[in-house]
């Protein structure tokens, strides 16, 4: 059973460890990670920088200083290696509530009655282009004054207040709307870590062989179009729209799914074939 739900219980640690690590800085001085999402410093030496907030205050026309680009640049470089976008599913709040709008939508079949999303995923891209736009025009950070993730991660540490509302907007919207609607179709961040993530060394693979298409992971997957070799051929998920969360491998009972370490070299050569 434990298995079955080992990266899951994984997330979910990382996930309330940090909020705890974030909140404990505020509340009693202990210095272990201080900030937010968007700009944290780690042991008061290392600076961390969210690259998408930064490319805001860069169209905005901000003079940047060296720890915010050093701090960018070390979570570009993580990222890059691990996957961008398992910032959504191990280190963002707000993922633990569609996770739950998401597993409410199976247990109440509404994903047979909506058998076509309304929406496209490449919302989220037009959303990150309009919020460099505004910054550039207006000279703020678009996207931060309105973030959802912002909100949710204020009210875990300084006490819900409107995050309540941003908590319940987002439920209400992934449960009866959109299936994982403002994670995998309106987040600007979850784009934008998406391309980083096209650089990623860590990658599912689905072994073909393997496989008796139960679509079991396809059923879970919260970006389902990424397992599209599922049932035809043994490749790596290749698209950074992959948030590396491990579901898809722990529903797996044929063993098909697993982690691996991309093979740049080799599947260059299999894409020229």
């Amino acid at each position: 059973m434990i298995k079955k739900y080992r990266f899951l219980i994984a997330r979910r640690f990382t996930q309330i460890s940090l909020m705890i690590l974030y909140t404990i800085a505020n509340v009693y001085g202990i210095k272990i990670l201080m900030g937010n999402l968007s700009s944290s410093l780690v042991l008061e030496t290392i600076p961390l920088s969210d690259p998408y907030a930064v490319s805001q205050m860069l169209f905005a026309g901000a003079v940047l200083s060296l720890d915010v680009i050093i701090g960018a640049l070390i979570i570009t470089l993580f990222y890059m290696i691990i996957g961008g976008r398992a910032f959504c599913s191990w280190v963002c709040p707000v993922n633990m509530i569609t996770d739950f709008a998401n597993y409410l939508r199976r247990k109440l079949g509404f994903n047979q009655i909506q058998k076509k999303q309304p929406a496209s995923r490449n919302m989220r891209y037009w959303v990150i282009a309009l919020s460099f736009i505004i910054s550039f025009f207006m000279g703020v950070t678009a996207f931060e004054l309105i973030s959802p993730v912002s909100m949710v991660q204020r009210g875990i540490i300084f006490g819900l207040g409107f995050g309540w509302a941003t908590i319940v907007i987002i439920f209400l919207f992934d449960l009866f709307v959109l299936k994982n609607g403002w994670c995998g179709h309106i987040c600007p961040l979850g784009g934008f870590y998406s391309l980083i993530g096209r650089f990623s060394l860590i990658r599912v693979h689905h072994n073909a062989q393997k496989c008796t298409a139960c679509m079991k992971c396809k059923e879970i997957c919260p970006e389902n179009q990424v397992l599209h070799m599922v049932t035809k051929t043994s490749m790596p998920v290749l698209s950074g729209e992959c948030t590396n969360c491990g579901r898809c491998v722990e529903v797996c009972e044929d063993d098909a799914l697993n982690f691996s370490i991309k093979n740049l070299k080799k599947e260059k050569e299999n894409e020229v074939r």
